[in-house]
């Protein structure tokens, strides 16, 4: 009897193996892909634009007077301090200009005096009739002509000594300097040799173009604000970030428009101000700036790596609960925390593939692994440029 029964057991097991057998190999042919879903928010739009950094102070160190430079004070590219001794031109020919000078003074001033002595005596003697009065009148015409000459003689020595210490040449403002562009020895020519430059480093404005639109809107936040554009801006807090994708967005605020808009591109000129304590940001830098554009609205955001393009338009793959995959065109808006703005196309309930992508297709099931996306994504040196 035992035998009788052990046939049609292993049977059984047969028919039962050969029946599941194709749901396992179709099991382990579907993709592995990672889905999750979307981060829903409140954000506020971020405008990119992209600029230039430049110095707030800028100028060209130019000698006031002609002569053959002697010393040199400074390290080429250091930082200097407003009044701080950068150049000498050879003094030997100014002291000796103001000798001069000092000398024609004493001469017109001891003029002077003979000229006082002898009108006081002219004036006294024509009291009682013993001079003329054209003999008082050319006496009092020869002090006033001495009192002329020791003020013009008092005006060639401050001149002398204006020459004398603008031979002396310091820094006009606090920053760094250039490199020396001339050397000791050579003729320098007043008001036209550029000896070096000097450009100052904390505050530093950062300039960009807006076009009209938005232009417009961030006129309209400036006057919410009790401000115009041109002047201040409100204060609209704005952040820019640099090519080193080690340093964090720099702070700053909106401070300047030019008054009118550009005929040609329609765009104006706007500045931003930033402190820069540490010298971080150099003048000529490029940088990508952020303008809030909007107020507080939700939002539906995705990772940038959960797009894809088909022909012109961009498409997510989205996961229904059988795990069948199908496409849903999406409109993009700018990236905030990390993520994508999806301005249609999502609702923030679906499940959308993640990570994955070339593995899937519409129509075809796949096998989802579900993770919780941040509110905030960290953004990757790549996805930050």
């Amino acid at each position: 009897m035992l035998r009788k029964w052990r046939l049609p057991a292993i049977a059984g097991v047969f028919v039962s193996l050969l029946v599941s057998a194709p749901a396992v190999a179709q099991d382990a042919q579907m993709p592995t892909v990672t889905v999750a879903k979307p981060v829903v928010r409140d954000v506020i739009d971020a405008d990119e634009f992209i600029g230039r950094f430049e110095a707030v102070d800028e100028v060209s160190i130019r000698a006031r007077v002609g002569g053959y430079l002697d010393q040199v004070f400074f390290t080429d590219g250091a930082m200097v301090k407003k009044g701080d001794k950068l150049f000498v031109i050879d003094q030997r020919p100014f002291r000796t200009a103001l000798s001069q000078a000092e000398a024609s003074l004493e001469a017109a001033r001891s003029t002077l005096v003979f000229a006082e002595t002898t009108f006081k005596r002219t004036e006294s003697l024509a009291g009682t009739g013993t001079l003329s009065v054209s003999r008082l009148d050319d006496d009092r015409r020869a002090l006033l002509s001495a009192q002329a000459n020791v003020r013009g003689a008092e005006a060639a020595v401050e001149r002398a000594k204006l020459d004398l210490d603008y031979t002396t040449i310091t820094a006009p403002l606090s920053g760094r300097v250039d490199r020396r562009l001339i050397s000791p020895g050579n003729l320098v020519q007043a008001d036209q040799t550029v000896l070096t430059t000097i450009v100052s480093l904390d505050p530093i404005d950062f300039y960009f173009d807006v076009d009209e639109r938005r232009l417009l809107s961030y006129a309209r936040t400036a006057r919410e604000r009790g401000s115009a554009l041109q002047e201040g801006a409100g204060s609209i807090p704005v952040l820019v970030t640099i090519a080193d994708a080690n340093e964090p967005p720099f702070e700053g605020k909106l401070d300047f428009a030019e008054n009118r808009v550009d005929n040609e591109t329609g765009t104006m000129r706007v500045r931003a101000r930033f402190v820069n304590p540490k010298f971080v940001l150099q003048p000529g830098l490029f940088g990508r700036v952020e303008v809030e554009g909007s107020n507080t609205y939700r939002a539906v955001l995705v990772p940038d790596e959960a797009i894809a393009a088909d022909q012109n338009e961009r498409i997510v793959y989205v996961v229904g609960e059988d795990g069948s995959v199908a496409t849903k065109p999406v409109r993009l808006g700018p990236r905030l925390h990390g993520y994508r703005v999806i301005r249609s196309g999502l609702t923030g309930d679906e499940t959308v593939v993640v990570n994955g992508l070339m593995r899937v297709r519409p129509g075809v099931k796949v096998k989802p692994e579900l993770v919780v996306l941040p509110p905030e994504a960290a953004q990757s040196a790549e996805n930050a440029q």
